[in-house]
């Protein structure tokens, strides 16, 4: 989820930015390690939710760059809607304790 969010927010980005973004945007609280966030992406591009193209970094690196999709779109809406609906519940929760 937050990775679809993540490019949703920003557009085309590549790993390393997509890790960075989701590190400063908790506001260092979450780190997405490289052994989840590439198998991860991986399994988002065979599902149709992400599109990647090779492209080079500012730094003239090769990198591959990742789109969200209309798919992941939907993906991500439903996501957040479960996410939403579990936080609720944990809240209601924690209220009664």
């Amino acid at each position: 989820m937050l990775i679809l969010k993540t490019l949703a927010r920003k557009g085309e980005l590549h790993g390393y930015e997509i890790a960075n973004s989701i590190q400063q945007m908790s506001g260092e609280v979450l780190q997405v390690e490289e052994g989840s966030l590439y198998p991860a992406l991986q399994r988002m591009l065979l599902k149709g939710w992400v599109k990647a193209e090779w492209g080079v970094t500012p730094e003239n690196r090769r990198a591959r760059y990742y789109q969200l999709t209309a798919h992941g779109r939907k993906e991500l809406e439903l996501e957040v809607s479960q996410f939403q609906r579990v936080f609720e519940g944990i809240q209601r929760v924690l209220r009664t304790a």
